[in-house]
C-alpha cells in the first residue's frame, strides 16, 4: 500500500512538472502606439500634443469623471482627467 502511495505521488508530481511550462514572449523592438497612427490608453494629454501637435478642436470636459474631446483630421481622442480612454478614426 504505501509502495503504491509513493508511485502515485510520483506520478501525480511528474503530471504536474510536465503541465507547468511557459514560453518566453521576445518584446524587443517593440513601440507604445497603435498601428493605425492613434494616440493609445493612457497616453497623457501633454504627450498626445507632443507627438500628434494641436488637435483641430478641443470640446469643453462634460460630466463627472470629466470628459474632454480632442478632435484631430484623422481621429477623435477621448480623455478622462487627462489621460487617453478611447481613439477613434474618423470615417
Amino acid at each position: 500500500m504505501i509502495k503504491l502511495r509513493i508511485v502515485s505521488a510520483i506520478a501525480l508530481l511528474a503530471a504536474f512538472g510536465a503541465v507547468a511550462n511557459a514560453e518566453t514572449v521576445n518584446m524587443s523592438g517593440a513601440t507604445a502606439g497603435s498601428e493605425d497612427g492613434r494616440p493609445t490608453r493612457g497616453m497623457t494629454q501633454a504627450s498626445v500634443e507632443s507627438k500628434y501637435g494641436n488637435p483641430v478642436s478641443i470640446e469643453a470636459p462634460v460630466g463627472e469623471p470629466p470628459i474632454t474631446r480632442w478632435e484631430y483630421a484623422n481621429f477623435v481622442v477621448f480623455f478622462e482627467y487627462d489621460r487617453v480612454i478611447h481613439a477613434v478614426v474618423k470615417r
